[in-house]
């Protein structure tokens, strides 16, 4: 890509059958309105504490004997915390590691390196034995309905299934159960003995949904949920999951790339750059007030309707070049080779996530607002380097600062150069 904008959410695949179930509308001539932002609350405990967390895949040789010769880089030390009945949002360019990471959590996939705690249980070593249980806790809504939904296999019994392999109900009570779960998410009961093909692709993601409500999770991992839908039908998307996350008191991990969207549903965002996170904080702080560099560009291609309203533009900014190979990416910050404001310190030692606020972190040598980077490194204290990067004797690393899943009392102070406490 030779600039970071958020690919537009596609519509429904054209020749979707949808006569089969009415999707619910609003009447004609009814704007569809959605539920006002999602709030947060930070005294809540973490249910989901995830630490250093890495994903490398072997790259082979080709020929009879293949050898590893390299590894792609999805996810290289990602650091987050989700509360319980909260909403983080993960945001980024595609192939930035968010689905991965998505992935990682629900442990379909082993990683390389690192710690999920789910409930203050680590849970990144289990085998698929240890794992059973869990699966009732944390579930995922696929990105892509069409594929994720087993087209030989009727709603009622893709919905069924959880509750069969895990004996929630008896078996005479999973057909009503299910047809209460359809009705939950908006969709006909009636309808359990139809198959994925003869629904609509909004009907699709809802059944999505409900089969990933079936075992009633503590832990949603979103991936894309409203991406393949077309507008009108994500606005009740949306306002589905956040009946149900009032209702039900579920966790999401939100993974999407429409900005527009994560505002209004995670109270909490964090930015993904080639497997790092590059900045985590607030809704506020994040749309309001970002200081990474690649944060700022994202959002000035968001379309902006206030300021559209009382006239002018937002200047867009735009990156030069193509993102890095994960499997060999940049020395220092992975962000360098396209970062504006990059210096030879950046070359030299990667940034590390360091908390500047109450509820913001970031990983940039150079933090600061739009237009107001700093004309030296503000890492240098906690880093114990020079502004060029090197090692000074005597110098100590702040790691009560830098890279911790949660935010501490205390913090970087980006004026003053020196920690603060709340």
């Amino acid at each position: 890509m030779s600039h970071a904008e958020p690919t537009p959410a596609a519509e429904s695949a054209p020749g979707e059958q949808s006569s089969a179930a009415e999707e619910i509308i609003p009447d004609p001539g009814h704007v569809f309105e959605a539920h006002g932002q999602s709030e947060a609350d930070f005294s809540a405990k973490p249910i989901l504490t995830v630490d250093n967390l890495k994903m490398y895949f072997p790259v082979k040789s080709a020929g009879i004997i293949r050898r590893t010769i390299g590894h792609v880089q999805a996810v290289d030390g990602v650091s987050f915390e989700v509360r319980k009945g909260d909403s983080l949002g993960l945001v980024g360019e595609s192939g930035c590691g968010k689905s991965t990471t998505g992935r990682l959590i629900t442990r379909l996939y082993k990683p390389t390196a690192g710690s999920i705690a789910f409930e203050g249980t680590d849970i990144s070593g289990y085998g698929s034995r240890q794992l059973l249980p869990l699966r009732r806790d944390i579930q995922m809504i696929f990105q892509d309905p069409a594929t994720s939904l087993n087209p030989r296999h009727t709603v009622g019994s893709i919905i069924g299934a959880p509750l069969r392999i895990h004996q929630v109900v008896p078996s005479d009570k999973v057909l009503p159960r299910v047809q209460e779960l359809l009705e939950v998410v908006g969709l006909n009961p009636e309808h359990y003995n139809r198959y994925p093909h003869e629904f609509s692709g909004g009907q699709r993601q809802r059944i999505g949904i409900a089969r990933a409500l079936t075992l009633q999770p503590k832990l949603l991992v979103a991936d894309e949920p409203v991406s393949a839908l077309d507008v009108s039908i994500q606005a009740q998307v949306i306002n589905l999951l956040q009946d149900l996350q009032n209702e039900f008191g579920i966790a999401f991990l939100f993974i999407a790339h429409d900005l527009a969207v994560v505002r209004h549903f995670c109270p909490e965002v964090a930015v993904m750059y080639l497997g790092k996170i590059v900045e985590i904080a607030d809704r506020d702080t994040i749309y309001g007030a970002p200081h990474h560099p690649y944060t700022q560009a994202l959002l000035s291609a968001v379309p902006d309707v206030r300021q559209a309203s009382i006239g002018g533009r937002r200047e867009r900014i735009r990156l030069e070049g193509d993102v890095p190979s994960p499997i060999n990416p940049p020395s220092g910050c992975r962000f360098r080779t396209r970062c504006p404001i990059a210096r030879d310190i950046c070359a030299r030692v990667e940034p590390p996530l360091m908390q500047v606020g109450k509820r913001h972190k970031v990983a940039c040598h150079f933090a600061g607002e739009l237009g107001q980077h700093p004309a030296t490194p503000v890492t240098t204290g906690v880093l114990g380097v020079d502004d060029e990067g090197h090692d000074v004797a005597g110098a100590q690393r702040r790691s009560d600062l830098l890279d911790h899943p949660g935010y501490q009392d205390t913090w970087l102070d980006l004026k003053t150069g020196q920690p603060v406490g709340s």
